[in-house]
């Protein structure tokens, strides 16, 4: 059990966020969920869990593209839990960005959310994560190795947070462990059709979508089980990185 350690966990109201708060706070973690617009969602969430043990989440709200919030982010959790021992930056932005239609914008948008954000909240963070010898786990992509046609923005932004994960596992160890979690199909994006989805799955390994249990599952193993693991990535993708 992870009793009484304590996680902050950006984009958490929805999606693999919200599982990974599960898992967590199953595991005895104390949380801080941040949400920029589902004010709603993290609410519901929260509730949830502070009914299975009274007092054990908090909320923050913030504009990640903003790096002026990120001390006051990690201030709020101090103050509430008195330390920090994991920083999960999940947050995301995803959309296409089809080459000779990408404006400025989009790209401010995809590099910030992806890649600016979890650099500038763990350079706040991490003192606090140094002194609980704690750890960051970031959520990249298998696009990062493998680019996603018309998402050539975002594959490069998770490429970016990929060399990101490896660059501060360098700059902050051997006091903070630094490592990261790719994706493969877990989760449908909106507006894919059927047909899309059948053609992903026939290039997995395993012919099957994965579920957010298992992200949220190989987050806990990064932070209870990995404690010789720093600077790697945990690819979760029913094996589908393997096809050329």
């Amino acid at each position: 059990m992870l009793t009484d350690k304590v996680a902050l966990i950006t984009g958490a109201a929805h999606r693999i966020g919200a599982e990974v708060a599960r898992t967590l706070h199953a595991e005895g973690m104390r949380l801080v969920l941040h949400y920029r617009h589902s004010r709603d969602a993290a609410q519901k969430l929260q509730k949830e869990l502070n009914d299975q043990r009274a007092d054990s989440v908090i909320l923050v709200q913030a504009e990640l593209m903003s790096i002026n919030c990120m001390p006051n982010i990690v201030e709020e959790t101090i103050n509430a839990f008195g330390q920090l021992d994991v920083l999960i930056n999940n947050a995301s932005t995803f959309y296409p960005t089809k080459v000779g239609n990408v404006n400025e914008d989009q790209w401010d948008d995809l590099l910030g959310s992806n890649l600016k954000a979890p650099f500038f909240l763990s350079q706040a963070a991490a003192p606090k994560l140094a002194k609980a010898k704690g750890c960051i786990i970031n959520i990249v992509d298998v696009h990062a190795d493998r680019p996603l046609k018309t998402y050539p923005v975002y594959s490069a932004a998770k490429a970016g947070l990929v060399m990101l994960t490896k660059a501060l596992a360098v700059e902050l160890g051997p006091d903070v462990r630094v490592n990261a979690v790719a994706p493969g199909a877990i989760l449908w994006p909106e507006n894919i059709d059927e047909v899309t989805k059948q053609r992903i799955i026939s290039r997995t390994l395993l012919k099957r979508k994965g579920d957010p249990s298992d992200i949220a599952k190989a987050i806990l193993y990064l932070i209870k089980d990995a404690g010789y693991m720093s600077g790697q990535v945990l690819t979760v993708d029913g094996g589908r990185s393997l096809r050329s």
